[in-house]
């Protein structure tokens, strides 16, 4: 097997461009599922060797959902870091476990699912659309649903608020033209992640693994390495996109 950065295509070398090294990151939403993994991620390919003091990941509390907040979260990043930020990853998000049709969703049930998947997102992005290094290497990834295209009776309050940041993302990414920074989407089917399991029977959850081709929930690593990708100077010419992660449960 030859290493990455040696193996060529008509004589033309492939750079090796998945590292991450020395990029900074935010990912909201990372104390729980696919956020975990690519935090983990994250801290073992930035300068993993490196003998210095400074932290490859630390844990900020904010509010996505809060202007100041978010602001905060993003002034608190440069400093640890001392650096401009390259890459921001919503993965915060909620869903209601409550599965209720559109007749008996309560508006409270819908605005707080709102506050933090759509106006969190929104916020986030903002900061990000002025705040990320511009020139390459900048990247806006947020994490949707393949609910938005299953249409599936339950979850018209989540596909609803997920919707909505899929065409947003669509229409940033043509916004930061010229600024190098990338915008997309990333819509994984289900995962087994304590989101997904909230308020679900056996026989739910049975049904859901029954949906894939595979015969099988999603796991966080079937997701997270296409966030890696995505980040990455091989991920440039990915650019305003929804990418479907779900083993062929929702085409």
């Amino acid at each position: 097997m030859a290493n990455a950065s040696e193996l060529s295509i008509t004589n033309h070398p492939i750079p090796n461009l998945l590292p991450l090294t020395d990029r900074v990151a935010i990912v909201t939403g990372a104390s729980r599922g696919i956020a975990d993994l690519l935090a983990e991620e994250l801290n073992n390919n930035s300068s993993s060797s490196s003998s210095s003091s400074q932290p490859r990941a630390v844990a900020i509390r904010a509010n996505i959902s809060d202007p100041d907040q978010v602001k905060s979260l993003f002034d608190q990043t440069e400093q640890v870091f001392g650096s401009t930020i390259h890459i921001l990853v919503n993965c915060a998000g909620i869903l209601d476990p409550k599965y209720p049709s559109v007749a008996i969703t309560s508006v409270e049930d819908w605005d707080s699912t709102f506050n933090v998947n759509t106006k969190g997102v929104f916020l986030c992005c903002k900061e990000a659309a002025n705040r990320l290094t511009r020139g390459g290497g900048g990247r806006i990834i947020s994490i949707s649903t393949s609910l938005v295209a299953g249409l599936t009776p339950g979850y018209a309050t989540y596909a609803a608020s997920k919707a909505a940041v899929e065409i947003m993302v669509k229409i940033l990414a043509k916004e930061l033209k010229g600024t190098g920074i990338t915008a997309n989407c990333i819509a994984p089917g289900p995962i087994a992640t304590e989101l997904f399991y909230a308020g679900k029977t056996e026989e739910t959850i049975k049904r859901f693994a029954d949906m894939s081709p595979m015969n099988r929930l999603g796991e966080t690593k079937d997701v997270a390495p296409v966030v890696g990708f995505v980040s990455s100077d091989s991920g440039e010419w990915i650019n305003g996109q929804v990418i479907r992660v779900n083993g062929g449960s929702i085409v």
